[in-house]
């Protein structure tokens, strides 16, 4: 996309984060239209001008542009972060209580979608670290030889292409932001198709995270490998499945409505998956913080591996209490 069209695209968006960033500096035109006015959606946008920074710096637009997108991104960092509070620990609250206690309502979709995307994420695993030639029916000879260079033991830093060494953590933040958060999407909006598509994006990030896991393990690059993914994964593939789920529950809707209408349905369970994908947005950006300033560290492996299986246990426990009353069973 040239860079006009990038802007004219994202222009409407643009505008209302600094009408946002206008209200949070205290700006008199903001105060006087409150209507306009949406902090609940703040984080969200603020992620988008991440992922927009990002991809400004990767196709090499104007310095101009990257420089007013950075800005944008830094005001915005300061106000979620630093002198905003009561914005993050609404955040807090939605993510202790609503979001584990709609997730556990949906039990049954969730392991759905974890089963979808970890059991042929396992059996590719072990398909490619058996046959060398199998990884070759997902990928080309290009994307295996880009993974190679990845993950290779003397990458100076894991998880990175030759042309992004030199990025810094915080850009690679936003990169991490906007793949992340755009395979999310696709698993959850995907459900529309009657379920399917989630189903099958789910099944296709676990082939091809398998593929890679077993092609580079056999390759002894597990070193490399598992210790990169091993902070962050529990974060981001929990995140996944969830959104995935969420796209079933879509397609529940529009294949099993009960006595309701299929439309009367798709709105009802719409609301938990909106409140399903917006806890798996915030998992995968906490996914990317550790991916950004974490995973390509270069802490010992056993540190790295030890930080990983805590994040696998607090991720379980989050999951099975947060949320939990003496009146709430949920």
């Amino acid at each position: 996309m040239k860079q006009q069209q990038f802007e004219a695209a994202n222009a409407p968006l643009w505008h209302e984060y600094r009408l946002l960033l206008e209200y949070l500096d205290g700006g008199a035109k903001a105060r006087r239209n409150p209507a306009q006015v949406n902090l609940q959606g703040f984080p969200a946008l603020y992620s988008t001008i991440c992922g927009h920074y990002a991809l400004a710096r990767t196709r090499a637009y104007s310095p101009g542009l990257i420089a007013d997108l950075h800005d944008l991104a830094r005001r915005g960092y300061r106000h979620l972060y630093r002198r905003r509070p009561r914005v993050l620990s609404a955040a807090l609250g939605f993510m202790a209580a609503d979001f584990p206690r709609v997730l556990r309502r949906h039990a049954l979709a969730f392991w759905m979608g974890m089963a979808l995307l970890f059991l042929p994420m396992l059996a590719m695993g072990v398909a490619a670290y058996l046959d060398e030639e199998i990884i070759y029916s997902l990928m080309d000879g290009l994307q295996v030889g880009n993974l190679e260079e990845l993950y290779d033991p003397a990458n100076r830093k894991p998880g990175r292409s030759r042309e992004r060494q030199a990025d810094t953590d915080f850009a690679m933040f936003g990169f991490y932001i906007m793949n992340n958060v755009g395979i999310g999407f696709r698993s959850f909006a995907s459900g529309l198709i009657f379920g399917v598509g989630s189903a099958v994006i789910l099944v296709f990030n676990g082939l091809n995270i398998g593929a890679a896991a077993g092609h580079l393990t056999r390759l002894d690059y597990g070193g490399t490998f598992w210790t990169f993914v091993s902070g962050h994964g529990p974060y981001e593939l929990t995140a996944i499945a969830i959104s995935g789920a969420a796209g079933l529950l879509l397609g529940k809707a529009l294949l099993a409505p009960g006595r309701r209408s299929r439309l009367a349905a798709l709105r009802e369970n719409a609301r938990d998956a909106i409140v399903l994908v917006g806890g798996a947005a915030i998992m995968l950006l906490l996914a990317a913080v550790v991916e950004a300033f974490w995973s390509s560290g270069s802490a010992p492996a056993a540190v790295k591996y030890g930080v990983g299986l805590a994040g696998w246990v607090l991720v379980a426990l989050y999951l099975a209490l947060a949320g939990r009353g003496r009146h709430d069973g949920a």
